[in-house]
């Protein structure tokens, strides 16, 4: 049985949770096109430019173990993007499976509205069901897919984009 799930926000202690997470994707998924693992230091400055841009971080954490995080940040940066975010969710591997993504997806979305962002955007991997469907049961809505638009494993992987508008569209 496990114990309560709590989410809150990120802080530096966070940090090596987050990290183990984070590499772990790179080495083993498509959930991040990068190949390269990444340091502790990295994963700071990552934390500390998001604060800086009042970004949310966000944490599900268990008996303080970090079991998954989400973010959102700029999608383009052009002034005229500055109402559209992508967001970003990673659960660590034992943690699969219990909600954990829904949780996160339900917080970042919450807070988005509270920021007065129009649209959340959600770049996945096209062969990646899972979070395709997680996507379409929060509302977000297909906008578009980009074939072998990136490479990882030696393979050519393509992006489906999906999008939530957020508020009426007034401004």
């Amino acid at each position: 049985m496990h114990t309560a799930v709590i989410l809150r926000t990120a802080n530096e202690t966070d940090l090596h949770g987050i990290l183990a997470i984070y590499n772990h994707a790179v080495r083993h998924t498509t959930a991040i096109w990068n190949e390269t693992e990444v340091d502790l230091e990295n994963r700071r400055a990552w934390l500390q430019l998001r604060q800086s841009k009042n970004f949310p971080v966000l944490v599900a954490v268990e008996e303080n173990n970090i079991l998954g995080y989400a973010s959102y940040g700029e999608w383009r940066a052009f002034d005229g993007y500055r109402h559209t975010v992508e967001h970003s969710i990673y659960i660590h591997e034992q943690a699969r499976g219990r909600g954990l993504g829904r949780q996160l997806m339900q917080a970042l979305i919450e807070h988005a509205r509270t920021q007065n962002i129009h649209v959340m955007i959600a770049g996945i991997d096209a062969s990646n069901q899972a979070s395709i469907r997680l996507h379409e049961s929060l509302g977000f809505k297909h906008a578009g897919l980009f074939r072998e638009v990136g490479i990882k494993f030696g393979k050519w992987l393509d992006l489906c984009c999906m999008q939530l508008t957020l508020d009426d569209g007034r401004k």
